[in-house]
Formats: structure tokens, C-alpha cells, sequence
């Protein structure tokens, strides 16, 4: 995928200034700050994208070949595979739907609840998941753009404001960002 060139301005500092010149300048910082969080993020994820393509993998269905090799048995519960990945229940029998069809995940009765299916990374699955992260680090994750301490900053930042929104509760035990 060809980068775009780069506008000849920056379009969340021009939006920044409409705002305030619109009489919202109170909120023009956290309107750039919200719109900012987003543009990153698409910039991210096509970086990620355009790297998983080649495995036939989205990263959706990476994140939950991956969520399944750090498992002890290599299979979780699907509603804790949705808990875990922080995705609607939907989204995971999709994920699962399709990863099952590629023959990577298995859906398999839980041994103890007859309500409960798990879902199981197979041997292809596992294998597919360890060259993607590989790619991923190398093309993505090594390089995503910063320099180490302005990452350790971006993370700790994005780290408050997740716990803040109610994202995850740490309790007594205060995480590496906190």
C-alpha cells in the first residue's frame, strides 16, 4: 500500500481553530485530542493490516489466535474470549466462524459446563499466529513510530485515560503505566 502524501496542512489543528473561532474553544483541545486518538488509530491499524493481509488474517482474527497460544491448553471459553479481547460475543463467533472455516480453530464441547463451547487453536492456527507476530514485530511493533521514551509516555497517557474510562480496574496491584 502506496503512503499518501502528506496534506499541506494539518487537518485537526485547522478543525482546533474552526472550533475556537465558532465559539467552542473550551472544547477545541479535547475535540483535537479525541480526533487525534482516532486518526492514530486508523494510521495503525492499516500499518497492521497491510502486514497480516499476506497470512489471510485480520486482526481481529490475529488477536484471537494469539489470545488462544497464550492459553495453557490453547483454548478459552468463548464468552471469555470475548471478555478477554473486550469484543460483543458477536464478534468473537464470527472471528470463529471464519478461523474455523480456514481450518485454525476448532470449536470443542467444555468438559465440565454442557452450556459452554470452547474454542481451540489447532496446529496450523498456532503456527499462522507465531509467523504473524513475527511479521508484526519486525514491520509494526519494533518501529511504531515514536521514540522509546515518548512511547513509554504515549502508553502511560492512553493507560490513565483507559482506566479512567473504566477499561480495566487494577485494584491494589498498580500496573506497569500506573
Amino acid at each position: 500500500m502506496p503512503t499518501p502524501s502528506p496534506l499541506p496542512l494539518d487537518p485537526i489543528e485547522e478543525a482546533h481553530r474552526q472550533w475556537t473561532e465558532h465559539g467552542w474553544g473550551a472544547v477545541a483541545d479535547g475535540m483535537a485530542a479525541v480526533t487525534s486518538v482516532v486518526r492514530v488509530q486508523q494510521i495503525m491499524m492499516a500499518r497492521v493490516e497491510e502486514v497480516l493481509k499476506p497470512f489471510g488474517l485480520t486482526f481481529s482474527r490475529y488477536e484471537l489466535l494469539t489470545l488462544l497460544t497464550f492459553t495453557r491448553k490453547g483454548a478459552l471459553p468463548m464468552a471469555k474470549a470475548s471478555a478477554r479481547l473486550q469484543v460483543h460475543p458477536t464478534s468473537v463467533t464470527n472471528a470463529v466462524d471464519r478461523l474455523e472455516a480456514a481450518g485454525l480453530v476448532r470449536r470443542v464441547p467444555h468438559p465440565t459446563d454442557r452450556r459452554a463451547t470452547l474454542v481451540e487453536i489447532t496446529d496450523e492456527g498456532r503456527e499462522l499466529s507465531v509467523r504473524a507476530t513475527e511479521a508484526l514485530n519486525g514491520q509494526v511493533f519494533a518501529e511504531p513510530g515514536l521514540a522509546p521514551d515518548k512511547l513509554d509516555a504515549l502508553i502511560r497517557i492512553l493507560t490513565e485515560l483507559r482506566h479512567q474510562a473504566g477499561d480495566f480496574d487494577t485494584g491494589d496491584r498498580p500496573g506497569k503505566w500506573q
